[in-house]
Parts: C-alpha cells; structure tokens; sequence
C-alpha cells in the first residue's frame, strides 16, 4: 500500500505532462488549419448560395478580385520578395506585387504573392488569402485593378514546384501576364503552388 502512494505523485506528474503535450499538440494544429479550414468552410458555402453581383474593389489604385473563389483585397505594391521583414509587413495588408515585376497593363509578367512565411509556424498568421487559389482551373477569371482600370485575365496553367524554384519569376518584356504563388500545402512552407493567367 505504501509503495503505491510512492508512485502517485509521479504517475500524476506524468498525467499532467501528457496532459500538457496533448493540449500544446491541439493549440499548433488549430494554429495552423484553422485558417484553412475557415477559408474552405466559406468557400463551400459561398458555392450553394446565389453571389451578388461582384463588389467594387476595395482599393481602386492597386487589388485583386477572383470571383469564383470571393477574394477581394488590396495590393501591396513594389514589395521585395527576398526581404522577409518587408513582405511579412505588407502580407497583414493585404497580397504582395512582388518589386521588379510588371504593373498591369504593362508588358511582362505581374507577380503576386501571399501566405509566405520563413518557418511554418509562421505560415498561416501573415496571410491566408490565396488559400484556395488550389481550385482555380483553365478559364477562371482573376481581375485586377490598378489606378482606376480593371484588368481581366483567364487562368491558362497551374503547377506546384519546389520552394526554391524561381523559374516563374521571369519577366519576359514581349508578353503580359499574371502569376499568383502561395506556400503549399496549405500551412506549411514545403513547396510553392503557382497560378498562371494570361490577358483576356
């Protein structure tokens, strides 16, 4: 009898520390997928119920609306993807126009990015706008919006690559295009899934 109070506050010990770890486990997969989750659960919804005509941008000066999957937001223009502090701070404003690349309307190849981070408990707390940019097909529609114009595009292609892949970062000044890439997959930062659209 005595020998089993002995181990009690061990055995409790124990109980709290595995008590402690299931709870630290829950709290960092929530981190992580609670975003995506919402992100589908809306996206899902959105699918069964009637959409409204498409709202107005919500900056004329610089944003993107891809109506099939409701996105709408703002544009952080001329930000260096090679400078995490820089695009870390533009992605709680909204999606990054990666510096260098083409403005719409100009020739080259616009380059948007999102949900980017340098570990992947930081991936999902800057940005999860582009979370579904997985359900885009050839023709879908992504508009963008600079200084007052819109700018119509249709997905031709859709491709994952590796995270050091930079391949679609070229900018070929005889065409116009559009490139949207986010980490994948969703909440982590193992790979780059790239959107690519052409004008329309």
């Amino acid at each position: 009898m005595s020998l089993s109070k002995e181990k009690d506050p061990i055995s409790l010990i124990f109980q709290l520390l595995g008590f402690a770890f299931l709870i630290t486990g829950l709290f960092i997969f929530v981190k992580i997928y609670y975003p995506v989750t919402k992100a589908e659960i809306n996206y899902q919804v959105a699918r069964l119920i009637p959409t409204p005509s498409p709202a107005p941008p919500v900056d004329p000066a610089f944003s993107i609306i891809i109506p099939k999957l409701n996105i709408n937001t703002k544009v952080i223009k001329n930000v260096d993807p090679s400078n995490s502090g820089e695009y870390q701070l533009a992605l709680t404003r909204g999606v990054a126009h990666a510096k260098n690349s083409a403005l719409p309307g100009f020739y080259g190849n616009t380059f948007i990015f999102a949900h980017s981070a340098s570990s992947w408990y930081q991936a999902n707390q800057y940005n999860a706008i582009f979370y579904l940019i997985d359900k885009l097909n050839s023709g879908d529609e992504i508009d963008l919006y600079y200084q007052g114009s819109k700018y119509i595009y249709k997905v031709s292609d859709k491709k994952i690559v590796a995270s050091t892949d930079l391949s679609y970062l070229s900018n070929n000044l005889n065409t116009k295009s559009l490139t949207l890439m986010t980490c994948w997959p969703p909440g982590t930062t193992l790979k780059r899934l790239v959107v690519i659209a052409t004008p329309f």
